[in-house]
């Protein structure tokens, strides 16, 4: 996102910076670290609320309610479908004439738009209509397609994307590269818009791109900057992110409020080192994050703050912190920008 610190206060004193804080927190790293990859237990399977602000806030109650409407779908699978096909934008509309939050296509439309909010219309680009609408297409289709083999929530938005047709043509999922990519896409996103149940394992990539960043400390920030030699290996803060990870095999999206979709999100009481961190000024709307971080134990994160700053520690608990993500492979590969 090329995003800064903005207005964002200093609560921190310039004497944690690169110089002093740097051997402090490079022991807490070491220490917080070993004990963060001996944890065990993973995400749970129940438990589909939504994450915090995973879901603008507008769109929050709707998409709770209505992804409870019938077993074939979940309010995190119902979220990560609509991120998928609009990136929770009302007026989006495809070159393939597919229109609104939930990207129907005007036929489709005309056979299964409900009037969600019981004001007399059906309007695509009305998101109290439209998302009801989704899900209400969704749990027609999980009756479709339920006699079809294979895994019936995959079968049900292979269905949402080629039609149930197709999808009782081929016994499953059929073999067409978009079909199965939104399959694949909506399903491991699905993680990153629920609240988490229980303790979220570490990624195992967290320790090297900790390391990566903490090799960039003192590098002047640019804002847009990727770290590339013709910007003088400067970053802002979400191409700081990306490199880190990229630099032991994840490839994030490239903008912080993309990045937070990358995996599941962990309390802060939960948090673990290479635990990406976010920052906002609304902190009930995920889409208007504009700061991220790498966190490294202790109340610390490495980041790239702003123009005319350098790279460097600095504090988590501030009032505009949101929430964060750890960064998991299949999550990273989920994203639209990644795929």
């Amino acid at each position: 996102m090329g995003e800064g610190w903005g207005v964002r206060k200093w609560w921190v004193a310039g004497g944690v910076a690169v110089g002093a804080g740097l051997s402090f927190v490079m022991l807490l790293v070491v220490g917080v670290y070993v004990v963060a990859g001996n944890l065990v237990n993973g995400v749970g399977g129940a438990g589909k609320t939504l994450a915090k602000g995973a879901v603008p806030a507008a769109y929050q109650d709707l998409v709770q309610k209505w992804g409870n409407l019938c077993p074939a779908i979940n309010p995190a699978l119902l979220a990560a479908q609509l991120y998928q096909e609009s990136g929770f934008n009302p007026r989006a509309q495809s070159p393939a004439a597919a229109q609104g939050i939930a990207q129907f296509i005007p036929g489709t439309w005309a056979t299964h738009g409900i009037d969600g909010d019981g004001d007399g219309d059906r309007d695509v680009w009305d998101p109290n209509d439209a998302i009801p609408s989704a899900a209400s297409y969704d749990c027609t289709l999980a009756k479709y397609v339920k006699d079809v083999p294979g895994d019936a929530t995959k079968n049900m938005l292979a269905a949402y994307n080629a039609g149930a047709y197709a999808v009782i043509k081929y016994g499953g999922v059929p073999p067409y590269k978009e079909t199965q990519n939104y399959v694949r896409v909506i399903t491991d996103l699905e993680t990153s818009f629920a609240a988490p149940v229980g303790r979220v394992d570490p990624s195992r990539q967290a320790a090297g791109a900790i390391h990566y960043a903490q090799k960039k400390l003192g590098t002047p920030y640019l804002w847009g900057g990727n770290g590339t030699a013709d910007q003088g290996g400067r970053f802002d803060c979400s191409g700081l992110t990306k490199a880190a990870y990229e630099s032991v095999g994840i490839e994030l999206p490239r903008v912080a409020n993309d990045q937070y979709n990358a995996g599941p999100h962990p309390s802060r009481e939960e948090l673990l080192p290479g635990d990406l961190v976010f920052f906002s000024d609304d902190l009930t709307d995920s889409r208007a994050i504009r700061h991220v971080g790498i966190y490294v134990g202790g109340g610390y994160m490495i980041d790239a703050p702003r123009p005319g700053a350098v790279i460097r520690f600095d504090p988590v608990d501030t009032p505009d912190y949101f929430g964060a993500t750890r960064v998991t492979e299949d999550g990273a590969k989920a994203l639209p920008s990644a795929v």
